[in-house]
């Protein structure tokens, strides 16, 4: 994969935050018959998405690669929004999906099945309760106000395979928050923020989920994820206004996540509109 920054002379400049070790991740998450077959460290770089993007499309990852940056420069989200954080700050990693056997008009369950693993991988290994925004944003409490402490981004990589990529603000201090209604898991109380061990239940628990929807040939009823979704989803049921392309907007009440993966907003006018993209404002809890 990419090479490591052999230039970076500060791997241990901050004891508070130790780095990951990559020999250690693979012995632990890359077995026969299991999703991955690599996992990669890398002390820095712009973006793992775009990095593992143009890897499989030249033909150089397979199905279950990971790369895991200490920092990225360049991180992304949504809209193309900026994502920063400090180095070994957090968790920022990609994975190369192939979902085979899977029709594309299911693949947009994806991120949302990331979310899923995420949040429940992070409830084992951190002790931190979170719920899930739609589509892609990880929400955990902090003083009782609710914040962002990480996103998701799904994107194609050629023909046959999907880059998803996390960001999660592991040890964040309110110092250092990029906005005032981010978070991480430090601030939201978590019993642990080892990122060795966070970093492994969330695969593992991508890999649970992955699997189990892949049987059930992407069917997100059969396989358990539209209810899973829905259950730790923290927009249903609250006022919301969706900010969609186009500079139009809708304003009601989010009232389900239909088998598509949209959210259905039910309007004052008594129309329940489907979602597939836009901008979600929380405006009042549920």
């Amino acid at each position: 994969m990419t090479p490591r920054d052999a230039s970076d002379d500060s791997r241990w400049s901050n004891l508070d935050r130790p780095p990951l070790n990559g020999a250690a991740l693979r012995r632990g998450l890359v077995r026969d018959g299991g999703l991955y077959c690599d996992v990669e460290v890398v002390q820095r770089t712009g973006s793992t998405n775009n990095d593992l993007a143009g890897l499989a499309v030249k033909g150089d990852a397979e199905e279950g690669a990971v790369l895991v940056a200490e920092e990225q420069t360049a991180g992304r989200g949504r809209l193309d929004r900026q994502w920063t954080a400090p180095a070994r700050s957090g968790l920022f990693f990609s994975v190369l999906l192939k979902p085979a056997g899977v029709p594309v008009a299911r693949w947009g369950w994806l991120p949302l099945l990331t979310g899923v693993a995420v949040a429940t991988g992070l409830s084992r290994a951190a002790g931190v309760d979170t719920a899930l925004k739609w589509p892609n944003d990880l929400l955990v409490t902090v003083g009782g106000e609710e914040r962002k402490a990480g996103g998701i981004l799904a994107e194609r990589a050629g023909e046959d395979g999907v880059v998803i990529g996390v960001g999660i603000n592991v040890t964040l201090r309110e110092d250092e928050l990029p906005v005032p209604t981010a978070g991480s898991l430090a601030l939201a109380g978590a019993v642990s923020t080892d990122r060795d061990p966070l970093l492994r239940g969330v695969l593992r628990s991508l890999e649970e989920w992955y699997g189990r929807w892949q049987r059930a040939g992407g069917d997100p009823a059969v396989s358990g994820l539209q209810e899973t979704y829905a259950a730790g989803c923290a927009t249903l049921g609250r006022v919301v206004r969706a900010e969609l392309p186009g500079d139009r907007s809708i304003t009601g009440e989010a009232v389900a996540v239909d088998g598509d993966g949209r959210l259905v907003i039910a309007t004052k006018e008594g129309v329940q509109e489907p979602v597939g993209a836009g901008d979600i404002v929380h405006l009042r809890p549920a």
